[in-house]
């Protein structure tokens, strides 16, 4: 039976659906000073954009994608958060917002709030690691680095500003590559929470019937909701999914420095008694920019937390020394 595993660390929650020792999908959440998806604010109007308009708020700008009509600018209302902040190359796509009925501010859900579909797990650093048990190392090296084997061959995942992009490789035939690679898509699609559009490159296929077959793979691999567009003669299949928050990939790639310091926090809060967290100059930044951090984990772990920076580690090779 799946279950959500919830592991509630150190500037970050963390979950994982598992089921027999495998990740189905995961999700992350960074405890940060963001928009939050589904939290009600303050905002107050600022300039048009088309049918919306820019907000300002105490968390940052947002984008109201329609203004109610008779609303003027410098206007406050209250707003939802219907996507947060996604991080590009270079950029940082803003969150949108929807006008909202409420009569008061709400924070956001909470990461074990937002878990549905089967029961919650919470784990504790004082029993086995069960999240690394099902494999979360190798799901965030997935995320990192865009490499997904599968048997008989492997995905190329290319997150890009316009679409996330699958491209599909391998030694089977062409038909079967088709179907392991749109499994494997699929099910990579799911486990790193990926939305927005979506690209499969498959290989080319020479008939309809294998193209209908591929097609349907990823109908019964992917849960709704999603659009998606036939298999074309070159093998290409689009995606549509929602894009309520950042993909895990997109979360990873965006600040690899805060991606490692996190993860060593998560390792550092193990166990108990003094530690020191050693890592390359750049993840050592990151938690000396968070005393809070440090002392949550020292509270955690009942004893002392120092940093080490070593230059030739490299930026996940991070680890702690007693």
């Amino acid at each position: 039976m799946a279950e959500w595993l919830l592991d509630e660390g150190i500037g970050e929650h963390r979950a994982a659906l598992v089921e027999d020792d495998i990740i189905l999908e995961a999700a992350i959440d960074r405890l940060d000073n963001r928009l939050r998806g589904g939290a009600i604010v303050t905002a107050k109007l600022g300039e048009r954009v088309g049918a919306g308009a820019w907000l300002s708020t105490a968390r940052g700008d947002a984008i109201l994608d329609a203004v109610p009509r008779g609303l003027s600018q410098g206007r406050s209302l209250l707003v939802e958060i219907v996507r947060e902040a996604i991080p590009e190359p270079g950029r940082l796509k803003p969150p949108r917002a929807r006008a909202s009925d409420a009569t008061a501010e709400r924070f956001a859900p909470t990461l074990a709030e937002r878990l549905g579909g089967a029961p919650i797990r919470r784990l504790s650093p004082h029993e086995p690691d069960r999240l690394e048990q099902a494999g979360w190392s190798e799901l965030i090296e997935q995320a990192e680095t865009g490499e997904i084997d599968f048997p008989g061959g492997a995905l190329r995942l290319s997150p890009t500003p316009a679409m996330a992009l699958f491209d599909i490789d391998g030694t089977l035939p062409a038909a079967d590559l088709a179907l392991a690679g749109a499994r494997a898509a699929a099910e990579a699609i799911r486990r790193l929470v990926i939305g927005g559009s979506i690209g499969l490159d498959l290989p080319t296929l020479g008939s309809k019937a294998e193209r209908a077959a591929a097609a349907a793979v990823i109908d019964e691999t992917l849960p709704p909701p999603f659009e998606r567009t036939a298999v074309n003669g070159f093998g290409f299949m689009q995606i549509i999914r929602p894009r309520p928050r950042a993909s895990i990939p997109e979360l990873a790639r965006s600040d690899p420095a805060l991606t490692a310091a996190l993860r060593l926090l998560r390792i550092g809060a193990r166990g108990h008694g003094a530690r020191k967290l050693v890592a390359t100059p750049a993840v050592i930044a990151r938690l000396e920019a968070r005393p809070d951090w440090i002392e949550a984990l020292a509270r955690a772990t009942g004893g002392t937390v120092g940093l080490r920076a070593d230059p030739g580690l490299a930026i996940s090779a991070g680890h702690v020394e007693p």
